[in-house]
């Protein structure tokens, strides 16, 4: 498809980000074409060539970018992981199924991006950055509008920073809120609005009038994360969402978000007395040239010991060391008594006083990539064996997990003799860390 002058397309996604690459590319004399998503896309694209294509519809998707000769990929959007009942497939589903079973299966977004990125590049196809594509749409280093964060703020994002960087391969984490020195919420496979609504609702029913008021919401890339697909995102909808949740303001790493709309997105910071800053992070950080640093939990020795008749399948052994670990990586910021991790997805960790029902419960309506079996999946960690009680097996056991693992390796395997017998009446597996060390 290479070859000639530079011709644009745009795997096009929910919101406004799309249209805006679009223009910016054509400003510049680049021809531009979209492939919209069906019921993702949702921007005016009629001043462009346009296909729209269902999810399973990769011939589709092939052609329409070989007719119009591109030679460059973005791939922007906001999209929702598809189901397969919702898939309408054509013949290049089932040519490249294949290959789309391995990246289906890769578990965690970052894996499954970069096989994405992989699969468009061997049609031919140099995969851009959004940024790279529209350079004006990056946030640089200061404010966007006219607030400005305080010393208290500056401390809250450098502890925000620190988070993410501590989640980074474990692949989860992109966006987390601060106040006053305590992390309040951590984003899962929710995506980061779901993670400021759940904020906003659960200061509104705290007991501390107080609880409603400060905090910083920070976002940063991931350490290594491949900034050609899912380049974090702020705009309009997020501010009004700090707003909505009291938050003092928003800090985004410089020079690795992109910023939607930009002059609506400060106007309405402005409005809302929110500060909105790029901030640098001059934490320890992944050299960008350095291998990705991505937890493999198959190279990890980590022994358990099983509570229940039912033992754990090396898949499920697999998501509880993941599991374990993130618990272990949150440890030293004082959060996170639980996380699921289903097919090596973290889809959830508990944060801000949560308590593990609520993050469960949050956990089940969440989902990973596509799975293509319909045994029982994931693993429910857990930080103390005081947290493993009927209620949460119940919550393990209507999600279909396939069991709990608890982190403590002091507990007594003989401790909650009732719970045990619960898990083994429903087939869950109970685990437990043998060896607190054995993940160092």
């Amino acid at each position: 498809m290479s070859g000639g002058a530079r011709r644009l397309a745009i795997l096009a996604g929910g919101g406004g980000v799309p249209r805006e690459i679009a223009d910016s590319a054509a400003a510049r004399g680049i021809p531009v074409s979209i492939v919209a998503i069906d019921g993702e896309a949702d921007a005016d694209f009629s001043a462009y060539p346009l296909t729209r294509v269902n999810w399973g519809q990769i011939g589709a998707m092939l052609r329409a970018m070989k007719r119009a000769r591109a030679t460059e990929l973005v791939i922007v959007g906001r999209v929702h992981r598809p189901e397969l009942k919702g898939l309408k497939p054509d013949l290049g589903l089932f040519r490249y199924l294949p290959k789309i079973i391995r990246i289906v299966a890769a578990g965690g977004d970052d894996s499954v991006l970069r096989r994405v990125v992989r699969f468009f590049e061997q049609q031919g196809l140099r995969v851009v950055s959004p940024g790279e594509a529209a350079p004006e749409l990056v946030v640089r280093e200061g404010p966007l509008g006219s607030a400005r964060s305080g010393a208290p703020d500056r401390a809250d994002i450098a502890l925000g920073y620190g988070l993410v960087r501590a989640l980074g391969p474990y692949d989860i984490g992109q966006s987390v809120i601060v106040r006053a020195g305590r992390i309040e919420a951590v984003e899962g496979a929710e995506g980061t609005d779901r993670m400021i609504a759940r904020a906003a609702k659960r200061r509104a029913t705290s007991d501390s009038a107080t609880s409603t008021l400060g905090g910083v919401l920070v976002k940063r890339s991931k350490p290594a994360q491949d900034m050609r697909v899912d380049m974090p995102v702020i705009g309009p909808a997020t501010v009004d969402g700090a707003k909505s949740a009291g938050l003092s303001g928003i800090a985004v790493e410089a020079g690795r978000v992109l910023v939607a709309d930009r002059r609506l997105t400060a106007s309405r910071a402005d409005g809302a007395a929110v500060f909105v800053e790029g901030v640098a992070d001059s934490g320890p950080e992944t050299p960008q040239d350095a291998p990705p640093r991505r937890f493999d939990p198959r190279v990890v020795s980590m022994p358990f010991r099983c509570l229940t008749r039912a033992t754990p399948e090396r898949h499920a052994v697999f998501d509880a060391i993941k599991a374990i670990a993130v618990l272990d990586a949150l440890d030293r910021f004082d959060v996170g008594r639980a996380a699921v991790v289903v097919r090596n997805h973290v889809l959830a960790v508990e944060a801000g006083g949560e308590g593990v029902e609520a993050t469960l419960a949050r956990a089940a309506g969440l989902r990973q990539w596509a799975s293509l079996t319909h045994r029982r999946r994931g693993i429910a960690a857990l930080r103390s064996m005081g947290d493993l009680t009927p209620a949460v097996i119940e919550r393990v056991a209507s999600a279909g997990y396939a069991g709990i693992a608890i982190s403590d390796a002091a507990a007594s395997e003989t401790a909650l003799p009732e719970t045990i017998r619960d898990a083994n009446a429903r087939g869950i597996v109970v685990i437990l860390r043998a060896d607190r060390n054995a993940a160092s």
